[in-house]
């Protein structure tokens, strides 16, 4: 009887667990308590779920936090199966591959006095762990110390709760290659810059920070690597502090902490952020501004676990670029130029490489946040003038990773779609723009490589020298046509703008008829041998020829002519998910952990993890089989994301492959930024709401979604029917209302004819 009754409360458990992962949700008050930093969190150089930290802050703060579990230096600076915490690192890292700069750590101690930090480390669980956007806590077994922080953009508090004992220490830790502490005991302070970088800075850099504590210091101490002294300042390769108190059960120490990029005094200044709040208060405001920020999209009709992976997602959306701007004492913007050295007026932002987030992340922004990117434009513009150059992977300075000229975008989008409204200067982006199109930078990610070869030839030959150049050369095509589509708006010479439609045609000189796909060229014009399109690298980058071919964002109509018609072009792009996920990785001597990601994915040639097919799923809709689309956005969402810490296929990238996500749950996407158009998918909700900065509202109604009803049945745009494959930009920005029919079966006569399709360049008259 008693094992019957276990086995029925067995059966119903499981039941309520099973419902309760697959009831639906209504409208939710406060979406941060779905967002979780630690999605994407489980990574390692190996194999990436998204090589993410959980970045404690504020949207687009200057200064992040992290529990640190990785050793100083380690671009994993926490990694999800870690168990033991050295510190709470002040980080300004945008990805692992890049690696930080401006950083410094804090840590409690109790006991003995440990300041090295292999010595200082604790154990600690994820069950003893809360992480959200704007508030960190957890318990350090080694030491019995409770940490919590919570962060302002420039500042942040940390809590400490410790046990009764009279050996209770705080370590400052400034990190190596070059820094300084000072401990002023009578003002309860530590004062302090780190020099620790990864390149992207000027001679002059440090990141000066400052720690008010309230409680006094009755032990002062300063390290010069691994010596420590009873010295209050101390100025080495490797400096820290330890400052230390007897303490009672449970008492709390509170530490305001700041930094600057600019000074000791605008290190002060930045404290100032806190104004009088205390730990509680301030933690509440961090909650009322992330909330405020995730209720601009607000969704009903999903799943638990859609709403938390939509929600981690758009937290990600809302981190990069960084703010690098700070207000001085008359609240005037100012900055420290990462490109000469200088304090400068106006704003600045980093952390963001444009060969990743000109895709979805950019467009994203100037839907949801015209004026921020109003400034984020101004601060491109400021680079350009400091530096000679538009960054094409700016951290915080100029930086030498990946391909493309993608700035162009990135300026030409902005404008394109707000205009004038918000005011920065777009001649010396315009000139910027010309500056990079035709000339080779100081650096081979910046400006355009190959500039030579590709004016004159129109592509960058396969035999040069330079590696990855078909990839260069269709970023280059799409680049050309963004700065056309910006000449045209900006009443440039019409020779001018004819120059850059031109030039954005070059695509075409790479694509090969008899294998159906892009292929590099020697500089004689023939095509290179032996090729093998399943071979990452070489040609491409990180990528093969199967995920590039479709990086013709601006002209999938001409794409389609020279694959012979829309049946072929079909037939192309269902190959992608019916191959098998072989590989050939001599390039690279090595598996890379894209190629890893794309062969355990199970969805053949298609490789979400990286971010050059990402868009492919959308181009069915240019070729009359839209619901093809609508099946495999939905899978990708499905099977591609979790709200976990392995969450992600790859990288994450500073919220390009959240962004494509978030688009994709609203149904539609950018696939080619520098038009008017989003290409449309299908939405993930029964109902979505966007409150647009400009105060109306696009609401999203598809009451009959499900994961079975995935296929739009018919379309209503503000009451009247649509038959269309893309929304404008401009008309949805005026308000508008869809009213969406979902179906469980493809309706294949919706959206077939060539009137339904996406802009194509080949289809201007």
């Amino acid at each position: 009887m008693k094992k019957n009754t276990l086995l029925v409360l067995l059966f119903l458990f499981s039941q309520n667990f099973i419902f309760s992962q697959t009831d639906i949700l209504e409208k939710i008050e406060n979406p941060v308590d779905y967002a979780s930093p630690l999605m994407g969190t489980d990574s390692d150089y190996r194999l990436s779920n998204g090589n993410v930290y959980p970045a404690i802050a504020l949207p687009w703060g200057m200064n992040f936090w992290t529990p640190q579990t990785g050793e100083m230096g380690n671009g994993w600076a926490y990694t999800y199966d870690a168990n033991k915490i050295r510190g709470f690192k002040q980080t300004h890292q945008p990805s692992p591959w890049m690696n930080d700069y401006g950083q410094f750590s804090i840590m409690p101690v109790t006991g003995k006095l440990l300041f090295k930090e292999d010595d200082r480390q604790s154990w600690f669980s994820h069950k003893a762990e809360t992480v959200k956007p704007y508030y960190y806590k957890v318990y350090l077994a080694d030491h019995d110390v409770t940490t919590e922080i919570t962060p302002t953009e420039r500042a942040a508090i940390f809590r400490f709760t410790f046990p009764e004992t009279d050996s209770s220490y705080v370590v400052i830790d400034a990190f190596d290659r070059g820094s300084y502490v000072k401990i002023i005991p009578a003002e309860r302070k530590i004062l302090g810059y780190t020099t620790r970088n990864s390149g992207g800075v000027p001679e002059n850099f440090k990141n000066y920070f400052v720690l008010v504590f309230d409680k006094d210091f009755e032990v002062t101490k300063t390290f010069k690597d691994s010596i420590l002294s009873g010295n209050l300042e101390a100025t080495s390769n490797h400096a820290g502090a330890v400052i230390g108190f007897k303490t009672k059960e449970d008492e709390q120490v509170n530490v305001k902490i700041a930094s600057s990029f600019i000074s000791f005094e605008q290190a002060e200044q930045n404290l100032k952020e806190l104004g009088n709040d205390n730990f509680e208060s301030l933690k509440k405001k961090g909650r009322q501004i992330w909330n405020k920020e995730l209720n601009r999209i607000q969704i009903e009709g999903g799943t638990p676990q859609q709403y938390k992976t939509f929600y981690s997602c758009l937290y990600r959306s809302l981190l990069f670029p960084r703010k690098f701007y700070e207000y001085d004492k008359n609240g005037n913007v100012i900055h420290y130029s990462p490109y000469n050295g200088k304090v400068l007026p106006g704003y600045m932002f980093t952390d963001t490489g444009f060969w990743d987030t000109f895709r979805a992340l950019f467009p994203f922004l100037n839907l949801m946040y015209p004026e921020l990117n109003g400034h984020m434009q101004e601060g491109l513009s400021n680079a350009y003038t400091e530096s000679g150059w538009l960054p094409e992977w700016a951290s915080p300075g100029l930086r030498n990773v990946m391909v493309g000229n993608n700035s162009a975008s990135v300026v030409a989008e902005a404008y394109l779609k707000s205009g004038n409204v918000y005011e920065y200067d777009i001649e010396n982006l315009y000139k910027a723009l010309i500056h990079g199109a035709n000339n080779a930078g100081p650096l081979t990610a910046v400006g355009r490589a190959g500039a030579d070869y590709y004016k004159k030839l129109g592509y960058i030959p396969y035999d040069i020298g330079l590696n990855e150049n078909a990839a260069r050369t269709l970023e280059y095509a799409y680049d050309d046509f963004a700065i056309y589509q910006l000449a045209k708006k900006l009443n440039k010479p019409q020779e001018e703008i004819e120059l850059y439609k031109k030039r954005s045609l070059n695509y075409k000189n790479l694509y090969d008829p008899e294998t159906q796909l892009m292929r590099g060229k020697n500089e004689n014009g023939e095509f290179m041998k032996p090729f093998n399109p399943f071979k990452w690298g070489d040609a491409f980058t990180e990528g093969n020829s199967w995920h590039y071919s479709w990086s013709v964002f601006h002209d999938m109509q001409g794409l389609i002519d020279l694959m012979g018609g829309e049946k072929n072009f079909i037939s192309q792009l269902d190959k992608v998910f019916s191959l098998p996920p072989v590989f050939d990785e001599s390039y690279y001597r090595g598996v890379i952990h894209e190629i890893r990601e794309m062969q355990i994915a199970d969805m053949g040639q298609y490789a979400h993890g990286n971010q050059p097919i990402q868009h492919m799923i959308y181009l069915y809709n240019y070729a009359g089989q839209p619901w093809k689309t609508q099946y495999w956005v939905r899978e990708t969402m499905n099977r591609m994301y979790l709200p976990t810490p392995d969450g992600y296929c790859g990288d994450e990238d500073n919220g390009q492959t959240s962004a494509w996500y978030v688009f994709s749950a609203l149904g539609f996407y950018p696939v080619a930024p520098a038009t008017d158009q989003y290409v449309m998918g299908a939405p993930l909700f029964k109902k979505i709401t966007l409150n647009l900065e400009n105060g109306n509202k696009v609401i999203i109604n598809a009451l009959q979604n499900s994961d079975e009803n995935r296929y739009i049945k018919s379309i209503k745009l503000n009451g009247k029917k649509y038959q269309k494959n893309w929304l404008s930009h401009k008309e949805i920005m005026k308000g508008a209302v869809l009213d969406i029919e979902m179906n469980n079966e493809p309706n294949k006569k919706r959206g077939a004819k060539p009137s339904a399709y996406p802009y194509s360049l080949s289809n201007e008259k």
